[in-house]
């Protein structure tokens, strides 16, 4: 049961995080039926039919065929919701005021560290000491 459910919950996160919804899924019938069109109006595989419909031919197909606007937006994987862009705020700093001083090195070193002891009674009774070897 806990492999099932850890498999079901990774198949959730890969879904979101591509932006794959239930909606999508939905419609992937409308995606089987209007590639069966395709193939059978114009000769189109179903790798053209992708480049045609997401990739490279899609502003070139959308123009020939205004008939299939309707079509087309049933599709699914079509949303432009865009959830995955953030906004990005950029300052620009229009003067750059730059001063590089010369670096002083002492001739002398001093020693700049302070131990003090524990102050702890728990200390005392031996809880925390290092692991011993049997």
């Amino acid at each position: 049961m806990t492999k099932l459910f850890s498999i079901a919950i990774s198949f959730l996160l890969l879904f979101q995080s591509v932006n794959i919804s239930i909606a999508d899924l939905v419609q992937f019938d409308e995606l089987i039926e209007h590639a069966q069109f395709h193939n059978e109006q114009y000769g189109d595989s179903f790798l053209v039919f992708v480049s045609k419909h997401y990739g490279e031919l899609k502003a070139e197909h959308s123009k020939k065929h205004q008939e299939e606007k309707g079509d087309h937006e049933e599709l699914p994987f079509n949303h432009n919701s865009c959830t995955h862009v953030t906004s990005t705020t950029a300052y620009v700093l229009n003067k750059v005021k730059a001063e590089i001083k010369g670096l002083y090195f002492s001739e002398t070193t001093e020693a700049n560290f302070y131990y003090q002891g524990h102050t702890s009674s728990l200390h005392a009774f031996g809880f925390f000491q290092p692991p011993r070897l049997s």
